[in-house]
């Protein structure tokens, strides 16, 4: 089981009605599993991103 290391968090916002009633939403981030050093590791997929940008430069 992959272990969720990622501190993101949803976004909450309203929905809104045409007769403009608010009703609380959240959004949740695109996480997916990958390996790290031999382990499996839940991270955001902009923070994957930015780890393989990262890597190019270093």
């Amino acid at each position: 089981m992959a272990k969720n290391v990622s501190t993101r968090k949803g976004n909450v916002k309203n929905l809104r009605s045409h007769a403009c009633n608010a009703t609380k939403s959240t959004q949740k981030i695109n996480s997916q599993v990958i390996r790290e050093n031999g382990k499996k590791v839940r991270r955001s997929v902009s923070e994957i991103r930015t780890m393989r940008k990262n890597e190019k430069t270093a």
